[in-house]
């Protein structure tokens, strides 16, 4: 699981380095404004991600900025590496 949350988070990194040189160094043709559209989904995706993270686990768990920054950056791969805290602080304490 843990390389399947690594490999996300790098992908994801990727699609937000292409859509942010985008926004810098557009592209040619359509291909800025299928990036341009796909970066305000992701965005908004993403901040719907962050919403959902802290009505789910605020009480679970102490969240910083960074938690939350980390949730926006990489969406619901970061949403599943807390959920696995989350179980594993519920297993020791079990």
């Amino acid at each position: 699981m843990k390389f399947i949350i690594t490999s996300g988070k790098l992908v994801t990194l990727f699609a937000w380095l292409l859509m942010t040189y985008n926004l810098i160094m557009p592209f040619e043709g359509n291909i800025a404004v299928i990036l341009y559209i796909l970066l305000a989904v992701t965005a908004f995706m993403h901040l719907f991600q962050v919403a959902i993270f802290h009505t789910l686990f605020k009480s679970l768990l102490p969240l910083k900025k960074s938690d939350y920054l980390n949730v926006f950056a990489f969406g619901a791969f970061s949403l599943l590496q807390y959920r696995s805290k989350v179980m594993q602080r519920q297993g020791k304490s079990a």
